[in-house]
């Protein structure tokens, strides 16, 4: 568990710069901006990449040693960092804020493909638990990577609002060369034992092993509707990761919205440290899909009102639920698959859980901004929904939370009644 503990760490520092620079951009960008549909873009375009990178990165977990696939994913983001940095060099910050110059594209997908990088990383870090940590301990080790995401979330929006607010970009990407640098020599300090781990020699000789990861899959009754299942998660982050910005800004300055996504983001510490003490029950399927109908009824209520207390309340309730969501997920296949397969495993999760967020980020990006936002500044969207929405600045973004929680909460509940959602309990419950 130490060990685990030294990994666990080290990714949260390198995870956490990277995506304290990913945060910085979206509040930079909306501010330069004022356009949900250039975060849509940009957010749709990251989860695409994810996407089809989801099965690469997983079949390189298992074909070769994870420190050093963790090595090489941390080298190759600073390398990405390295040349967002380097157009400061060459262009002023005027150019590289205006949207229609070269160098703004080049900084920003900079930025996304270092992010990207970083979860090849998480994909390693998943397989290190089943490597290091007791199979009696995995949920509780599940519930520490949940607390860590938690303290850098709050480190991203904190830092990234104040930093954008007060010092500008340019010192959000110093900032994040600095710690990913830090990161990536700690590592070499980092012990991994891997010596007993023996490789699938199936996959060897494969760039991209999809055949493996569905063999693994098909092997276990209902492991496939588990992933399927978690594509309910990515579809609300998906609204939220477009949405959610957008209307703190409308409400909150640049670094008050910073700070108050801090306060909201204890909820992930909160929700990991209550796994880490409790566990996820005998059924952690049953707990995942408890978390959906939670985040559905967040999403469909929060910004019933522009109340900012209830808005603030439902982004830390929706933050205590995530932790769960993911440690249960991580929970199930690491108790049910065999180590030297849960790379291509969760590679392949990924890889169809990431599908959801793209099509909700493409799809609600251009909705909200040319349809629905405009219908409820209209006289007649306001007349239609003004009972139930009340009054204020952002009620299109608040209509567009309320249709996709409706929707999220129906499915949510249907995939109770299905006989997959049985068959894994039982996979489950014979694995253990």
């Amino acid at each position: 568990m130490k060990r685990f503990l030294n990994i666990l760490i080290n990714t949260a520092i390198a995870n956490t710069s990277t995506f304290f620079l990913w945060s910085a951009l979206s509040f930079w960008l909306y501010l330069e901006t004022h356009s949900v549909l250039i975060l849509s873009l940009l957010s749709g375009t990251f989860m695409i990449l994810v996407t089809l990178s989801g099965m690469f990165f997983g079949t390189i977990v298992d074909k070769h040693r994870k420190k050093r696939v963790i090595a090489v994913s941390s080298a190759v983001a600073l390398i990405f960092l390295l040349l967002a940095v380097s157009l400061f060099l060459v262009y002023d910050r005027e150019a590289i804020a205006d949207i229609s110059s070269p160098a703004f594209w080049i900084f920003s997908l900079s930025i996304l493909l270092s992010a990207l990088v970083s979860n090849l990383r998480a994909i390693a870090l998943s397989t290190t638990v089943s490597i290091l940590v007791p199979k009696e301990d995995y949920a509780r080790a599940n519930g520490m990577v949940g607390m860590v995401q938690g303290f850098g979330m709050i480190a991203n929006t904190v830092f990234s609002g104040l930093v954008i607010g007060r010092l500008g970009i340019e010192w959000a990407t110093f900032i994040t060369v600095g710690l990913s640098f830090a990161a990536l020599i700690h590592l070499f300090f980092v012990p991994i034992p891997e010596e007993r781990l023996h490789h699938d020699p199936e996959v060897l000789n494969k760039q991209v092993d999809f055949k493996g990861a569905l063999k693994a899959i098909h092997s276990v009754p209902g492991l496939m509707a588990l992933i399927i299942f978690t594509t309910f998660n990515n579809f609300i982050g998906g609204i939220f990761m477009v949405l959610l910005d957008p209307y703190g800004l409308e409400m909150f300055s640049v670094e008050l919205w910073g700070l108050l996504l801090g306060f909201t983001g204890t909820g992930f510490i909160f929700g990991g440290m209550a796994i880490t003490r409790k566990g996820l029950g005998k059924q952690p399927l049953r707990t995942l899909l408890y978390g959906y109908v939670i985040g559905s009824l967040i999403c469909l209520l929060f910004t019933i009102r522009e109340w900012p207390w209830l808005f603030l309340a439902g982004i830390f309730l929706y933050m205590f639920s995530v932790p769960f969501i993911e440690a249960a997920e991580q929970t199930i296949i690491q108790t049910v698959v065999p180590k030297i397969k849960q790379g291509r495993v969760f590679g392949f999760a990924q890889t169809v859980e990431s599908a959801a967020t793209p099509i909700s980020s493409y799809l609600i990006g251009p909705v909200a901004q040319f349809s629905i936002i405009p219908f409820m500044e209209s006289g007649a969207g306001k007349e239609a929904f003004g009972w139930l929405l009340g009054e204020g600045n952002a009620r299109g973004i608040a209509l567009t939370f309320l249709l996709s929680g409706i929707f999220m909460l129906l499915l949510s509940l249907l995939a109770f009644r299905t006989k997959a959602y049985h068959r894994l309990s039982e996979s489950f419950r014979k694995s253990k």
